[in-house]
Formats: structure tokens, C-alpha cells, sequence
């Protein structure tokens, strides 16, 4: 019997991650957008990307990317949950990124640097 409320436990503990992970994965705002800029500094070169993904429920219109010393071609429409991935061109700072889109979407995202672990390639 009590092997019976352990696993009745353990069901109802699954579930409810279940339910909170698909919860968290549904869109709550008509407009929304993520930007992920990231940087990898190896000894010879830099790697670098921005990633956008439209996070809400209405697609953006005029999604502009701003490198500071140059610019993106504008995307005309970002559909929601499409991602887009764009590579920096060669002798922009990679501080920050500035991404705009309409209706009134505006991101400053400084880029981040990735963990490096001992033993692994570029560390």
C-alpha cells in the first residue's frame, strides 16, 4: 500500500513539471522578442552571433539590427517562434547590439561570452 502512495507521489510531482514546462513555454504578450548576442574569443579569431527569436504571440514588422558602425538589412516580418541567426560583420565593437522592431520593440543586449572548461577546444 504504501509502495502504491509512493508512486501516486511521484506521478503528481511529473505532472506538475510537465504542466510548468509547457506553461513557461507559452507566448503571454502579443509582441515580444529575445536577442541573444554571444561572443567567443579564441586566441587567433572571435566568433560571434545574434540570435532573434520572436517570443510572443503577433509577428514583428521592420526588425532592424544595429552593430553601431553598421547595420542589418531590415527583416520585413519575423513570424512568432521563428528564430534568426546573424553574424557580425568583420571590424564592428562587439560590446553591445541594439535591435529594433515595430511595434515599439527596443533591445540593447551587451554580448556575452561563453564558460570555458578545462580541456575543451578554444579554452
Amino acid at each position: 500500500m504504501r509502495l502504491v502512495y509512493l508512486v501516486a507521489i511521484a506521478g503528481g510531482i511529473v505532472a506538475a513539471t510537465m504542466i510548468a514546462i509547457v506553461a513557461s513555454a507559452i507566448p503571454t504578450k502579443d509582441y515580444d522578442l529575445s536577442v541573444d548576442a554571444m561572443k567567443d574569443e579564441q586566441s587567433l579569431f572571435t566568433n560571434a552571433r545574434v540570435v532573434l527569436k520572436n517570443t510572443g504571440k503577433l509577428p514583428l514588422t521592420n526588425v532592424l539590427v544595429d552593430y553601431g558602425s553598421e547595420k542589418e538589412p531590415p527583416i520585413a516580418v519575423l513570424q512568432p517562434g521563428e528564430s534568426r541567426t546573424m553574424s557580425p560583420p568583420e571590424g564592428v565593437q562587439l560590446e553591445s547590439v541594439k535591435v529594433t522592431a515595430d511595434p515599439n520593440i527596443s533591445i540593447l543586449q551587451k554580448y556575452r561570452t561563453p564558460i570555458k572548461l578545462p580541456g575543451m577546444i578554444g579554452s
